[in-house]
C-alpha cells in the first residue's frame, strides 16, 4: 500500500498550532524590527535642523542650510545647494552645536580677582 493512502486521520489542532508559530515568527523577526526601523528614521528626520551635518540615503555628504516641512536645503560645497526631500536623509553625522544657555556661559565664566 503506497504512503499516500494511509489516513491516520489526526486532528487539525496540530495544523493551526504550526500555522499560529509561523505567524508569531513572521511577526517578531520580519514586522517588529521593520516597525523600529521606522520610527527610529521618522525621529531622525524630525530632530533635523539647520547646521546638522547629515548624509543622504544615497551617500552625499552635506550641511543642513534650510528644512521645512517636506524638503531640507543641503550645501553640498561652498556656495553649492541642493534640495532634497526630507526623507532622503539617511543620517546625521554631525549634529550642530546647540547654544549654551546663560546659566551654563556664566557657570564656566572665569572672573580675574585683579
Amino acid at each position: 500500500m503506497p504512503l499516500a493512502a494511509t489516513n491516520q486521520g489526526g486532528s487539525p489542532f496540530g495544523m493551526w498550532i504550526l500555522l499560529a508559530l509561523f505567524i508569531l515568527a513572521a511577526y517578531f523577526l520580519i514586522i517588529r524590527p521593520q516597525q523600529r526601523r521606522r520610527k527610529q528614521a521618522e525621529q531622525l528626520q524630525s530632530s533635523i535642523g539647520p547646521g546638522d551635518e547629515v548624509i543622504t540615503v544615497a551617500g552625499l555628504y552635506g550641511k543642513v542650510v534650510d528644512i521645512d516641512d517636506k524638503t531640507v536645503t543641503l550645501e553640498v560645497a561652498p556656495g553649492v545647494t541642493n534640495r532634497y526631500a526630507r526623507q532622503a536623509i539617511g543620517q546625521v553625522v554631525n549634529p550642530a552645536k546647540e547654544p549654551a544657555s546663560e546659566s551654563e556661559t556664566a557657570a564656566t565664566d572665569v572672573v580675574d580677582p585683579d
